[in-house]
């Protein structure tokens, strides 16, 4: 199963399991621009799986309503990058409803999905990946998987979580991310990371498509600079698995950090934060962050402004040999 059909999955089961559940947003009743809901209008009716406009604003805020009013939402933002309309009802209604209620009222049952990050092609406007701006509000999980059995898994979570969550899905692993994924009903939890591979060196983290970047760099580093490296996997942006960072950073002394979001104020820039303050007599060399740069995603210059593997064994390299 790929990451789409993995998703795909995901929603299936939560429709058929909650008679409330819908899902919503553009073009998903014929599956969508990316054929995550392919089927799904067929398999549970026009009620429960339907177009809207194409207003960002309005399907935020029709999840919030339907949320509110005890239905479980799943709305489609067809592209990351086209959520800053939604920005206000996530921001300013969705993640205070709980608050500013006491609790008498919620809108916990909404997950909003984008598809995200490079693609190869898809330039300034079908590139980005804005997880830094959501984590900043207290109210939403920020999630973002690194292929199909994580997808299914953490998506099924934020589907039945309490909280209104956003579901980041890196769009060039939709087809690429193959496994063997149960096709039963499974959840991941939700603010716990992965260690992927087992290192004493370094520490390598990451999210969504750049996980399998930091593995081929933790085995070339291994390779070319008989390096350790431990490589962990976020999986949830917000909230993060402090725990499970702080006490790697504890054993290598070294870390490196990489996103494809620009570096300033990209999420890396709150986890060095944190990580300075809790390891600081631990470390053995300054953090490194390895990310995009602080202009618009480009076009043709794309393969430059990614941390692929090389800037970011550069960066292994930095922290060795300081």
């Amino acid at each position: 199963m790929n990451f789409y059909q993995a998703v795909n999955n995901a929603m299936d089961i939560a429709l058929a399991s909650d008679p409330t559940c819908v899902l919503f947003g553009e073009d998903v009743a014929f599956g969508g621009v990316f054929r995550c809901s392919l089927g799904l209008q067929d398999k549970h009716g026009k009620d429960r799986v339907f177009n809207t406009p194409l207003c960002e604003q309005g399907i935020v805020g029709l999840g919030i309503g339907l949320a509110v009013a005890g239905s479980t939402a799943i709305a489609e933002i067809q592209f990351a990058d086209y959520i800053y309309p939604a920005f206000d009802q996530l921001v300013n209604e969705a993640s205070k409803f709980r608050y500013r209620s006491g609790n008498e009222f919620n809108c916990g049952k909404l997950t909003v999905r984008a598809p995200c990050s490079a693609v190869g092609h898809g330039a300034l406007y079908h590139s980005q990946s804005p997880e830094a701006y959501f984590a900043h509000t207290p109210g939403l999980r920020v999630v973002i998987p690194r292929g199909a059995i994580t997808a299914k898994g953490l998506l099924l979570s934020c589907i039945r979580s309490n909280d209104p969550c956003i579901f980041f899905e890196p769009k060039v692993l939709y087809r690429s991310a193959v496994e063997q994924v149960p096709t039963k009903d499974y959840e991941i939890p939700l603010g716990k990371a992965e260690i992927l591979v087992e290192g004493d060196n370094v520490t390598l983290i990451g999210w969504g498509t750049q996980v399998h970047v930091l593995r081929e760099v933790a085995q070339l580093a291994q390779d070319r600079l008989n390096v350790s490296c431990e490589v962990i996997d976020l999986m949830s942006i917000q909230p993060w698995d402090y725990e499970t960072v702080i006490n790697s950073v504890k054993k290598t002394g070294r870390v490196v950090i990489a996103h494809e979001a620009p570096l300033t104020c990209g999420f890396g820039a709150e986890l060095a934060a944190t990580v300075q303050k809790e390891c600081f007599l631990h470390l053995e060399a300054p953090i490194q962050r390895v990310t995009g740069f602080d202009t618009p995603f480009p076009h043709v210059q794309e393969p430059f402004y990614l941390p692929d593997k090389w800037r970011c064994l550069e960066g292994v390299r930095t922290v060795v040999e300081f």
